[in-house]
């Protein structure tokens, strides 16, 4: 009976230190996060500093408990075994090293597993990481301190083992990323398989003699004829690609003099895992292959990881390009730096330099390329000829997906504002708007994940005259979003039924619209009237 009770109070202490180390974790990353916003100058009072710690701790600490919950449960029976084991009553210190070293471990577990490149942002820089690693130890001595650590206690942690796993089982679940369809597909078009067997593509670009050139994310540039046919064998030439995760190869763009000097431009991610950028190069398209091949461009600083690139090309009515650029995910604060081409959007000549009539030429610790800034991830791009207006998208994190009307010399937020949360749950900012930052025209909380994007010009669909197009890879499928008196409004869903994720949407010169689908089987599609 003595045996039982011990069992019970070691398993109540369990779950009441568990409790504490998940609202403590929660709180330390919120005032990190915070802190990094009020290094770039950002003022938070003390209202919106509680409302954010309150806020994370219903949305990442459930989130957070499950992680530490596992390390901390395995850490403290180790501890306790080891007690045992040796005949040393399980010290204080012991345990707190254990909880410490546990959770240590289980970040660069999850860190190596999951899709991006840190999991929870307050673990990005040293101080954070440490200052979790203390909440840990702490928690580990108190759950020391309140079992007592006495040998008729110690003996009950099989009870603390059961019921840890079977509250861990019950914690609230992740709220859900699914968004639901506000629109049936059409009847009124018929989609049609161009070319298939591509590896991820990502852009294509159309040939004035009809035939198309696609990229494949690995580092391919093939070559579509122009009855469809796939050629064999990539186009030589290519510049060297960095490709992992979603690194690799981006876009494909036609200088607007093409027919005479047959250049083309890429953008692709260069360098190694450790040190890598967004680069642009130019070529001239040869009979077989990419001649004088040349970089022309890169991103300063360097950055570790493979996520967040950008990598979108248009060309503006005066013959200059802007290029989009990711914030590389862990390097969000970037964004706010003029010091720094990461999470912006720059503006070149066609040889790579800056134009003189660039927003920040010739401002003192300003890079002379940057034309807006405060963007997260941009992939989608488009010059509106007949608006004479540039049209952008961004990934948001989890929810915040941002259409954004780009004027030069803006800020559009990134990070300091946002409609999404991290994808731990945690708010990235108290923040939806702020003076001097551009709100976007449109968001799409739940996140859509959108990526390539046209503007509608052809003739085969009248009733999508005018309107946006954008591909959208975690909702597999195309918004049509209509701009009208400067408003955007998300007006039908296209092509849900393909249940494929969509990595580019172009009007092809036939008035027909093309889709890229991103797969190891990716194909190229074509949009007509039925």
């Amino acid at each position: 009976m003595e045996l039982r009770r011990g069992g019970w109070e070691m398993a109540g202490a369990f779950i009441a230190a568990l409790v504490f180390g998940a609202v403590l974790g929660s709180v330390i990353q919120t005032q990190f996060n915070l802190l990094a916003l009020q290094n770039l100058g950002v003022e938070i009072g003390i209202g919106e500093r509680l409302q954010t710690s309150l806020q994370d701790i219903v949305n990442f600490a459930p989130l957070y408990g499950v992680l530490f919950g596992v390390s901390f449960l395995l850490s403290q029976t180790a501890a306790l075994l080891l007690g045992r084991v040796i005949g040393v009553r399980c010290q204080a210190p012991v345990c707190a090293l254990a909880a410490a070293v546990g959770l240590w471990v289980t970040f660069s577990l999850a860190d190596a597993l999951a899709p991006m490149p840190t999991l929870i942002a307050a673990t990005r820089g040293s101080g954070g990481l440490l200052a979790m690693l203390v909440g840990a130890a702490l928690t580990g001595w108190l759950f020391a301190r309140m079992i007592g650590l006495s040998s008729s206690g110690s003996h009950g942690y099989g009870s603390a083992i059961v019921l840890a796993l079977a509250g861990g089982l019950m914690l609230p679940e992740g709220q859900a990323l699914a968004q639901q369809s506000t629109a049936q597909q059409s009847p009124d078009y018929r989609v049609d398989v161009v070319a298939e067997g591509l590896e991820h593509p990502w852009s294509i670009a159309f040939l004035p003699d009809g035939r198309a050139l696609v990229t494949e994310r690995p580092g391919r540039l093939r070559v579509l004829s122009a009855d469809g046919t796939l050629q064999p064998e990539p186009l030589s030439g290519v510049p060297p690609v960095f490709a992992s995760g979603q690194a690799g190869m981006n876009e494909v763009s036609l200088a607007p003099d093409f027919p005479a000097s047959q250049q083309i431009y890429l953008s692709y991610a260069c360098g190694t895992a450790e040190a890598n950028h967004t680069c642009l190069a130019r070529a001239r398209l040869g009979t077989k292959g990419l001649e004088d091949m040349e970089e022309i461009f890169r991103v300063q600083p360097a950055k570790r990881g493979a996520a967040h690139y950008g990598g979108r090309i248009a060309w503006l009515p005066d013959d200059t390009l802007v290029l989009s650029l990711g914030d590389g995910f862990d390097y969000r604060e970037e964004a706010q730096k003029l010091t720094s081409h990461i999470g912006t959007i720059v503006r070149l000549n066609g040889n790579g330099s800056a134009p003189a009539d660039n927003p920040f030429r010739g401002r003192e610790g300003a890079l002379p390329e940057i034309y807006s800034y405060g963007h997260r991830n941009v992939q989608g791009l488009i010059f509106d000829n007949e608006q004479s207006r540039l049209i952008a998208h961004e990934h948001g994190p989890k929810g915040g997906d941002e259409l954004n009307l780009i004027e030069p010399g803006k800020n559009y937020g990134w990070p300091i504002t946002s409609f999404g949360l991290d994808y731990t749950g945690a708010r990235v900012t108290p923040f939806t708007n702020r003076p001097g930052m551009e709100p976007p025209l449109l968001h799409w909380t739940p996140s859509i994940a959108p990526s390539g994007m046209t503007l509608y010009n052809g003739e085969m669909f009248p009733q999508w005259q005018g309107d946006l197009l954008v591909g959208a890879l975690a909702a597999k499928r195309v918004h049509r979003v209509s701009l009208e008196k400067g408003e955007a409004r998300d007006v039908e869903v296209l092509f849900e039924s393909l249940n494929e994720r969509i990595r580019d949407v172009k009007t092809g010169p036939d008035g027909a619209v093309y889709l890229l689908t991103d797969s190891a089987n990716g194909q190229v599609l074509r949009v007509t009237p039925r």
